[in-house]
């Protein structure tokens, strides 16, 4: 009973001192763990008599469970000793001002995209998207842009396959969104209105106007009796609403394979109003888009008779009219990620 006695009495007065809870489980390990102090005793009492285990037993036990609770009241004392520690040094002033997060926002390019769907879808046109990988046959064959034609070369196409003679099967990036138009024609569903957006691939040098990878809007409408007439109406509509209702717009001769008559398109010059100016170049017009009346040889190439049906196209690159509308210098401005420029937006 002694022995139990001064077992105890060292104990408490252990743990009384213990500082960190490292120490308290040293403490709890060398009297009450598996080769601990009170447990060597219960070990013994093989050797006590009879009479004398039962109260030897009950006295272990009336000690162990006194250490528990001194163990577990210490544990505790550490624990907020610790906690009062740290929020002294990790004291939060409420009243200062929170830091203010910064929200992303639209870029520029999907800005200028948003508003030219808008003004197209106002004027009943449907937004299909296609395939970035694309077969030659949409790309170039059903375009009236066959095998060897020097418009190919003109693109510089970035091929995924390519057979040795060069076949409509050959699969590539495409180089226009005009592959939407052709896989359109080819489902043979009458009247076609569309606009088709999407990112596109040609072999340029990157420079302030040129990227191997940019964005086009093309539109198409086939049906009966479209005139270029028509073709003219809609893109005097869409220029005065995506640059601003004062604005004029000039068609040029030019030539695309896959219209006839074509046509380049200006619009007068939003900064001078036509005067003249550094933006145009003192000649108060700038180019913005190619169109044309879609050629018959497309139409037939597509199942589309030529002469039940005709219709126009044109073609807008994306970045060519954000540049132009937020007076931007520099294509490469675009796609450098730098938040001082695209803050501006």
């Amino acid at each position: 009973m002694s022995t139990l006695q001064s077992i105890k009495e060292e104990a408490e007065r252990r743990i009384a001192e213990a500082v960190g809870a490292d120490a308290l489980e040293e403490i709890r390990v060398a009297i009450l763990g598996k080769k601990g102090e009170l447990t060597q005793i219960l070990k013994g009492m093989k050797d006590l008599s009879p009479e004398e285990r039962p109260k030897v037993g009950q006295q272990v036990n009336e000690v162990r469970a006194a250490l528990e609770e001194k163990l577990a009241a210490k544990k505790q004392e550490i624990k907020h000793a610790l906690l009062t520690e740290r929020l002294k040094h990790e004291t939060i002033d409420v009243t200062l001002p929170g830091k203010r997060v910064v929200r992303g926002h639209r870029h520029p390019n999907q800005i200028a995209l948003e508003e030219l769907e808008r003004v197209f879808i106002g004027m009943g046109y449907e937004v299909v998207e296609g395939p970035e990988v694309e077969y030659d046959e949409y790309n170039f064959k059903l375009l009236n842009i066959p095998a060897n034609h020097p418009a190919k070369d003109e693109q510089d196409t970035f091929y995924i396959t390519r057979s040795p003679e060069g076949t409509d099967k050959d699969i590539l990036l495409r180089t226009q969104t005009s592959s939407v138009q052709a896989r359109i024609m080819k489902q043979g569903k009458l009247p076609i209105k569309i606009i088709s957006p999407g990112r596109v691939f040609r072999s340029d040098a990157v420079d302030a106007t040129h990227s191997p990878s940019f964005h086009q809007v093309e539109g198409l409408v086939v049906g009966k009796d479209v005139t270029m007439a028509d073709l003219k109406g809609t893109l005097d509509q869409f220029a005065k609403e995506f640059f601003g209702p004062n604005t004029k717009t000039k068609l040029r001769p030019h030539h695309f394979p896959f219209t006839e008559p074509s046509a380049e398109v200006d619009v007068t010059c939003f900064k001078c109003g036509g005067k003249g100016c550094s933006v145009c170049k003192g000649s108060g017009w700038i180019e913005i888009l190619g169109c044309g009346m879609v050629h018959p040889h497309v139409l037939e190439m597509c199942g589309i008779d030529p002469e039940v049906y005709s219709g126009f196209a044109f073609g807008i690159g994306l970045e060519r009219v954000t540049l132009l509308k937020y007076e931007i210098d520099d294509m490469r401005l675009l796609y450098e990620n730098d938040v001082r420029f695209l803050g501006q937006f």
